[in-house]
């Protein structure tokens, strides 16, 4: 038996993060005798956390992720200067270690291509190295792409994973501690126990830009660490991220039809437009792959399924477009102190991105946390194709 042919394969997927990891493993497990390569110039998975609630991810779809999770609570809390809460939902972590782990133990020898692509096309790759790889598809799932073309706000962040000796007391995750100085926007500190003495603690910002002073954000760590009174004795690890949240846009722009590039991912725009988060997408369209990677219109079916969920995001866009363009940044905590005053089960829609039609007037309805002539002042200019 011959191996592959090092220049040509069934799938090549270019990108090893969130849906790149999660697209290869789903075609391992369910289609192993294709021939798919990853092309990844650094690790699998990068230094990433990722988070997400229970009800995030259908039930039919969790064999997938099950595997990656290192971390999981039955209930998180939220802290705002008026409003305390604990929310009974089930909340997971997955480490970029993990998912690394997973697809190197899931993929044959000589299928992760530690290259860069300097060209990407729907039937071949170019590699910066030298060399091209020919494929049956290729499927970019590059990240961020041109977020130029989208009317943003941003989250950004800074997370460190602190030693705490002699423990840190946090039971359970804080997902909000918007207790804190409102800084650059709406400001919230987010915790996650990992064990007694592990505590990830991120920085995080709904901001107006993405500019993120790393520096002057470590510093606020360490002084939130010291007003719990932690004693620090290590930062094990430390990620950084900027997300789009976005407001409007035209998705035709973002992924023109002309485009045949087969895309996932961010780069096909498939992600929570309120709150920036890829994962419950990447998951759906990672198990949705080995039933449409034969088909010879596999770009036009991902490209289908990317408009649908851009559609779907209107509303989210629109509650955007009240927090950046509506609300004044020091008070934008408001808004989520509001929501956070909603039940459960809207909740966790509203994060699963499957909100109903009664789920957007309660969330709309009341008394506004923002004022409704700068509402529609900031609706009426936007371009909510």
């Amino acid at each position: 038996m011959t191996g592959p042919e090092p220049d040509y394969c069934d799938i090549a997927i270019v990108g090893g993060g969130l849906a790149g990891g999660l697209a290869a493993l789903a075609l391992a497990a369910k289609r192993p005798a294709l021939d798919v390569r990853l092309i990844e110039p650094d690790a699998i998975g990068g230094n990433h956390i990722w988070s997400f609630f229970d009800t995030d991810i259908a039930r039919r779809d969790r064999w997938l992720v099950a595997p990656l999770v290192r971390h999981h609570w039955d209930s998180y809390d939220v802290a705002f200067p008026d409003r305390e809460r604990r929310v009974r939902m089930g909340y997971k972590s997955i480490t970029g270690e993990a998912l690394a782990e997973a697809v190197a133990a899931a993929m044959p020898p000589g299928r992760i291509i530690a290259d860069k692509a300097k060209h990407v096309a729907p039937d071949h790759v170019l590699l910066a190295r030298g060399g091209r790889l020919s494929a049956k598809h290729v499927i970019d799932a590059r990240g961020t792409g041109k977020t130029s073309l989208l009317d943003c706000g941003w989250q950004k962040f800074v997370g460190q994973a602190l030693t705490v000796e002699g423990g840190h007391g946090i039971q359970r995750p804080l997902v909000m501690d918007a207790t804190v100085e409102q800084i650059d926007g709406y400001r919230f500190v987010y915790l996650l126990p990992f064990d007694a003495d592990t505590l990830f603690v991120e920085d995080t910002y709904y901001s107006d830009d993405a500019e993120l002073d790393v520096a002057a954000v470590r510093d606020r760590i360490a002084t939130y660490a010291a007003r719990r009174q932690w004693n620090v004795t290590a930062v094990t690890r430390e990620e950084t991220g900027v997300l789009p949240v976005v407001v409007a846009g035209d998705f035709d722009r973002l992924w023109p039809a002309i485009d045949r590039s087969a895309r996932i991912g961010v780069r096909a725009g498939t992600f929570h437009a309120m709150t920036g988060y890829s994962l419950p997408d990447a998951v759906r369209t990672a198990a949705a792959l080995p039933a449409l990677v034969d088909r010879a219109d596999l770009p036009e079916r991902l490209r289908a399924r990317a408009a649908t969920s851009w559609r779907r995001q209107r509303f989210y866009r629109m509650l955007g477009a009240m927090l950046f363009r509506a609300a004044d940044p020091g008070e934008r905590y408001r808004i989520f102190q509001r929501f956070y005053g909603l039940g459960a089960g809207l909740i966790a829609r509203f994060y699963a991105g499957r909100s109903t039609a009664t789920d957007k007037l309660r969330i709309l309805s009341g008394k506004p946390p923002v004022a409704i002539r700068r509402a529609v002042a900031a609706l009426s200019k936007l371009d909510w194709k």
